[in-house]
């Protein structure tokens, strides 16, 4: 299986959903293929945000390497799933994906059963607990979907 993690600029959520799940498969032993990338252009290239970085790996979840880049057209058929933190990022995919291929793009947190709340929120603007609810409802996603695969 292959996952793509999607968020607006790449450089918080997105890529803390792809770093837990890169550890949490591998724990579990599954073998998914895990990738992030935004919707925007604002950060190609850039590195996640500190406070990001900071709140992962302070809970054993690597980020200092990730480069943040944006959904291109080949994204829509390499990935069996690409699963978005909020509902503007979603439209905003839908509206660039092939019709043909937008049964693949759904929200994150519905997608693995956690229906409260729907969207992951952006932390950007927020402080240090905005990163740290961030960091935990990836893990519960990430955890609930650990354990759908698993049956």
């Amino acid at each position: 299986m292959k996952l793509l993690f999607v968020c607006m600029g790449n450089i918080c959520r997105s890529p803390t959903v792809a770093a837990v799940a890169r550890v949490e498969f591998a724990r579990a032993g599954l073998a998914v293929e895990v990738e992030s990338a935004g919707t925007e252009d604002y950060h190609i290239g850039a590195r996640a945000d500190p406070r990001s970085i900071a709140i992962a790996e302070a809970h054993g979840y690597r980020l200092s390497d990730h480069r943040a880049r944006q959904v291109c057209s080949a994204d829509f058929t390499r990935f069996d799933h690409l699963l978005v933190m909020d509902n503007t990022n979603l439209r905003a995919l839908l509206a660039k994906a092939p019709a043909s291929e937008r049964e693949r793009v759904a929200l994150f947190l519905p997608f693995v059963g956690i229906s409260e709340p729907a969207e992951l929120p952006d932390p950007y603007y927020g402080g240090a607990g905005d990163f740290q609810r961030a960091l935990d409802l990836a893990r519960d996603g990430i955890m609930a979907l650990v354990r759908r695969m698993l049956g």
